[in-house]
């Protein structure tokens, strides 16, 4: 088969197809959450139900490798948020079909992860024709916003009007109400080329820099070449902050910093992220508009403020429910309570009056249907409360130390994981269940799981703790 690609069974062909649509996740033909229209979480969900027989009997003494099992706490997580979020719907509303899907988010997050498991661990499916298929699919990802920068440049009508059709929320037409004349890859937004390249294509590049060099190098090469590429292109502004948080994450990695020399150049590396960070603000007229006039001098950073303090205003009213969340699907109920004082608050921070009534008009008109915040952290927090928040950070911390992987690199992977989600109201995006993943595997440090041999991926050969 092509890649290399090994099959079990035929719900294996769920698992490949899921990554090679990873980056597919702004068309039509994808299934709604707020603010993107993805097809993979989905796929994953499938395929973990078709392997419910592996799922089941998870976390029993039989699943173990090597003294290495899975972290079930993530399967029953879900759970935990249903729970927190019957208080919300018998007290605030009920919204079936938000809830459902905010919901299912969450249970596809924990799918993706459980999906690595059971093709990696349990059926032990080579990994490296996974990374290839994900190499594969982001370069044509990236060819097609070359094509897309063209067709803008040139005016060709034809692929315009294509891609018009074919995204939901389309960036390539001059007339686009969300900022036109962009290239927009697959993406749901160009804002979203970060979370993919830095939520997914760099911890790979990380996991393999000495398990695979050949696969790191490509990985390498295809980030750099689109995240230059779309700065170039015009794509948009938030790969350029993305780019400049994700080189400080990789220069804190690549340095010894108790080596005198290493850690020269690592603060010279440093500096010169932050001239080039100075010259990003001075040439980008969206940030510089930012850095002379605060969140007024962008009409889309200012929006993610009132859409967040409507909700984090409604928490604050009701201090019960900041515990406890208002519940899944109850982010609009959570704004409209909130949404007087987040008015008052607006005004004491010196916004606008114009700004100021935008924000009251976008409270007032708000509704289960239209409701989103752009951030994980404001959405998680209106719907599961502090309570949840604090069993996810738990869950997380508890789970890294358990299996002795706390390092350079997955403190610094970690903090590019917790700088992604402040912009992405999607729960089931990759970068924490691969996060998860990637730490949990490394439980075999001391267990002799991890290891590369030839082309067939993982093996119970002996790898030592330094090669991570």
């Amino acid at each position: 088969m092509p890649f290399g690609i090994r099959i079990q069974d035929r719900s294996d062909y769920l698992f490949y197809l899921a990554l090679a649509l990873l980056p597919v996740d702004g068309t039509v033909i994808g299934f709604y959450m707020p603010f993107w229209t993805p097809i993979s979480p989905w796929l994953f969900l499938l395929y973990a139900i078709a392997n419910w027989r592996i799922v089941k009997v998870l976390g029993t003494p039989g699943a173990r490798h090597n003294g290495s099992a899975f972290p079930t706490s993530f399967i029953l997580f879900p759970l935990v948020l249903i729970a927190l979020s019957v208080f919300g719907w018998i007290t605030t509303a009920f919204h079936p079909v938000q809830a459902l899907n905010s919901l299912l988010a969450v249970i596809s997050a924990t799918a993706c992860l459980l999906s690595l498991h059971i093709a990696i661990r349990e059926k032990h499916l080579p990994w490296r024709p996974m990374v290839n298929i994900l190499l594969a699919v982001y370069w044509l990802a990236f060819a097609v916003g070359v094509l897309q920068r063209v067709a803008v440049s040139l005016d060709i009508a034809c692929i315009r009007e294509y891609f018009a059709h074919l995204m939901s929320r389309e960036y390539i037409t001059a007339g686009s109400k969300w900022g036109g004349n962009r290239p927009q890859f697959l993406f749901a937004e160009p804002s979203y080329i970060g979370m993919h390249l830095f939520g997914v294509l760099l911890p790979l590049h990380w996991m393999l820099r000495r398990k695979a060099p050949d696969l790191a190098y490509n990985l390498a090469a295809l980030i750099i070449t689109f995240a230059t590429g779309a700065v170039l292109m015009g794509a948009g502004t938030r790969i350029i902050l993305d780019s400049l948080v994700a080189m400080a994450m990789v220069i804190a990695v690549a340095t010894a910093w108790r080596q005198t020399k290493s850690r020269r150049r690592g603060l010279l590396q440093l500096l010169g992220v932050a001239v080039l960070s100075v010259v990003a603000f001075a040439v980008n007229s969206r940030l510089s508009s930012i850095a002379e006039n605060g969140a007024e001098g962008d009409g889309s950073f200012f929006a993610r403020i009132w859409q967040s303090l409507g909700v984090l205003c409604g928490l604050a009213k009701h201090p019960v429910h900041l515990l406890f969340g208002f519940g899944a699907g109850n982010l609009s109920d959570a704004t409209h309570l909130g949404s007087e004082t987040a008015v008052h608050a607006l005004q004491a921070l010196g916004f606008s009056a114009n700004n100021v009534f935008k924000a009251e008009q976008w409270y007032a008109n708000v509704t289960p249907a239209n409701m989103f915040t752009m951030s994980a952290y404001t959405s998680f927090l209106g719907e599961f409360g502090l309570i949840g928040f604090a069993v996810l950070i738990s869950l997380i911390i508890s789970h890294v130390t358990d299996a002795h992987a706390w390092s350079k690199t997955t403190v610094c992977w970690f903090l590019l994981v917790v700088y992604l989600y402040t912009q992405f109201e999607g729960y089931a995006f990759y970068a924490l269940p691969l996060f998860v993943w990637g730490t949990y595997i490394q439980t075999g440090i001391n267990t002799n799981i991890v290891t590369v041999t030839n082309d067939q991926g993982l093996s119970a050969d002996s790898e030592s703790p330094k090669a991570h």
